[in-house]
C-alpha cells in the first residue's frame, strides 16, 4: 500500500507537526511506502487563477497541478493533516483541493450525473481545533465539516473516508491531555 500525506501547517513546532511525526514513524515501522507533501514547504500556490480554470477544462493542466495529481494517482491512501481554522480548512488546503481535485481528474459530469474518478482510494483526516468538542457538536459544526469535507469533497470524488480524527481544543488543554491524545494516536492502527 502506498500512502500520500498532505500536510498543512506553517509552524514546524506545531501540534499538527507532532501528529505528522507520529504518522511518519508508524508508516516507517510498518514498512509502508509513503511520501509527504508539505504544502507550506512546497510554497504551494492555492489560488485557482483565471488562467487555471479554462486550462483545466481544456485538459491543459498547469505543471504544478499535474505534479500533485501524479502523486495522488500513485497513492492508495491519502492522509490529510491540518488544523481547523474558523471552522474550516486553512486556505492552502482548500486551494489545493480546488486546484488539484479538478474536473477530469477527480470527477466528471456525464449528462445529468456526476462521477467520482478517484474510486478505490481511501482517505484519513487528522484535524486539530481551537475549540472544545462540545462546540462542534452543539453548534452543528462537526456535522457541517463532515458534510463538506468527507461527503462534499472526498466521497464526491469516489474516495472512501476511513478515518476522521479530531484533536480538540489543543491550545487550551493541559500538556498531559495533549500528550495523552498523541499516545492514543500512537496506539491507533493506520
Amino acid at each position: 500500500m502506498r500512502y500520500l500525506i498532505i500536510y498543512a501547517h506553517p509552524n514546524p513546532k506545531s501540534y499538527n507537526h507532532a501528529i505528522l511525526n507520529i504518522i511518519e514513524d508508524k508508516l516507517k515501522k510498518n514498512g509502508c511506502d509513503f511520501e509527504v507533501r508539505d504544502l507550506y514547504k512546497l510554497k504551494f500556490n492555492p489560488v485557482l487563477s483565471g488562467e487555471d480554470l479554462p486550462s483545466i477544462q481544456q485538459r491543459q493542466v498547469p505543471s504544478d497541478i499535474r505534479i500533485e495529481q501524479e502523486h495522488i494517482k500513485k497513492a492508495d491512501v491519502l492522509i490529510f493533516i491540518h488544523p481547523i481554522w474558523w471552522f474550516g480548512m486553512p486556505a492552502v488546503i482548500k486551494g489545493y483541493i480546488d486546484r488539484v481535485f479538478s474536473y477530469g481528474f477527480a470527477y466528471a459530469v456525464d449528462k445529468n450525473s456526476v462521477k467520482g474518478l478517484l474510486n478505490g482510494k481511501k482517505v484519513m483526516i487528522f484535524n486539530t481545533t481551537g475549540g472544545p468538542e462540545e462546540n462542534y457538536k452543539d453548534m452543528g459544526y462537526g456535522a457541517a465539516l463532515k458534510a463538506t469535507i468527507e461527503k462534499g469533497i472526498f466521497e464526491f470524488c469516489g474516495m472512501q473516508v476511513i478515518r476522521h480524527k479530531y484533536f480538540y481544543a489543543v491550545p487550551y488543554i493541559s500538556d498531559e491531555q495533549r500528550k495523552a491524545m498523541l499516545e492514543d494516536l500512537r496506539a491507533m492502527a493506520l
